[in-house]
């Protein structure tokens, strides 16, 4: 019984096959192989074409960019000692010479009233050298007492006038030093940072603790890469949009500024600066954005697909298909790459028909039949 029913399954699998085969499979064979053999018959091979179009939007490029503050700075201590208050905080508006926070140093007004009391020592000593000075070149313009008397009085005059001259200038130092006790903006901005709290120990220079971070953002820097294919269509003056994900609607105006003199040996890009106007605040620095350069007028290049190059010994060529399907290799003359598609300079005319992976057995004159991309169905 089990037999029976193993065998039954084997014969209707085996009619089911045959029955795909001849409906379906063996009707397409036989009809590409008719294909095939009426084109080999007549020796026309099909060939896959394109035609060579002006871009439309050629003229536009699109890169990535990150947009910065027009001025930035980090804010560190001038001396030493402990915050004693901060009078500004994350976010906050400033205007310059503005004070942001106050720092506590008694050592430095200790050294202070230190410097002042020995200035004013240094200052009785000259008072009394100047007078002992005096006194006996008086005393030696009678001959009273020897000349090297005179002179040595003379000298500690000279000595006590630089002691006074070096406490003076220690106490400007120390006063300047007081006066680094108070923190203020060096510029208009916003606070970006704050990363310090009261009573915090404050290190004097760039070795110690950033206090806080200042940003103009009134203006936006924003810095492309221009690869080297553009760096002749960039200019100062060009103007530019930047576009963030934020604002999907809209477009922010801006300008080329200034371009870097040279190319990035590592990645041939030219280092181009854009400024935009922020004086909203819209945009945020530190956001990632991409600027669309509007290129110089002009008639758009000629677009070609990068496989339809023919890279020879002699030359670059690319092959096109006449009015009779009559195969012919031209020699162009190649402009920009843009990867799957490369811009021709010369040689080629708009409109023309090219053969897109044309194979190495393809000869001058060989008649071909064209195939044509297959339009995209709407809807």
């Amino acid at each position: 019984m089990k037999s029976t029913s193993r065998s039954l399954i084997v014969i209707a699998a085996a009619v089911f096959a045959a029955l795909i085969y001849f409906v379906g499979i063996r009707p397409r064979l036989l009809a590409s192989s008719e294909l095939a053999d009426r084109l080999k018959a007549a020796g026309h091979p099909p060939v896959n074409v394109v035609t060579a179009h002006h871009s439309p939007n050629a003229n536009e490029v699109l890169l990535p960019a990150s947009l910065r503050p027009f001025v930035e700075a980090p804010i560190y201590a001038r001396t030493n000692g402990y915050l004693a208050r901060y009078l500004v905080d994350l976010g906050d508006q400033v205007k310059a010479g503005q004070t942001l926070a106050v720092i506590e140093a008694p050592e430095v007004d200790q050294d202070l009233n230190q410097a002042r009391a020995a200035l004013e020592q240094a200052t009785a000593n000259l008072e009394l050298a100047r007078s002992s000075a005096a006194r006996w070149k008086d005393l030696g313009a009678q001959n009273a007492v020897a000349q090297q008397e005179v002179d040595e009085k003379t000298a500690a005059f000279a000595a006590r006038e630089a002691d006074v001259h070096a406490a003076q200038a220690n106490v400007a130092r120390l006063t300047q030093l007081k006066d680094y006790q108070t923190i203020t903006a060096p510029f208009d901005g916003v606070i970006s940072a704050r990363n310090v709290d009261i009573g915090a120990l404050i290190t004097a220079g760039g070795g110690g603790r950033e206090l806080f971070r200042l940003a103009q953002t009134g203006t936006l820097r924003v810095y492309a890469n221009i690869p080297q294919t553009y760096f002749n269509s960039i200019k100062p003056g060009l103007a530019v949009d930047v576009l963030v994900n934020e604002f999907p609607s809209r477009v922010f105006s801006g300008k080329v500024v200034r371009v870097a003199g040279a190319l990035d040996a590592a990645n041939r890009t030219l280092l181009t600066e854009v400024q935009v106007p922020n004086e909203k605040g819209e945009l945020l620095a530190g956001m990632f954005g991409q600027v669309r350069f509007k290129l110089s007028a002009g008639e758009p290049p000629l677009i070609i697909p990068s496989n339809a190059v023919i890279l020879r010994g002699d030359g670059t060529f690319v092959a096109t298909v006449d009015a009779a399907n009559a195969l012919h290799f031209i020699k162009v003359k190649l402009g920009r790459d843009f990867g799957l598609t490369v811009e021709i300079a010369a040689g080629l005319a708009d409109g023309a028909v090219v053969v897109a992976n044309p194979s190495d057995a393809l000869s001058e004159g060989q008649v071909v039949e064209p195939l044509y991309p297959t339009p995209a169905k709407k809807g």
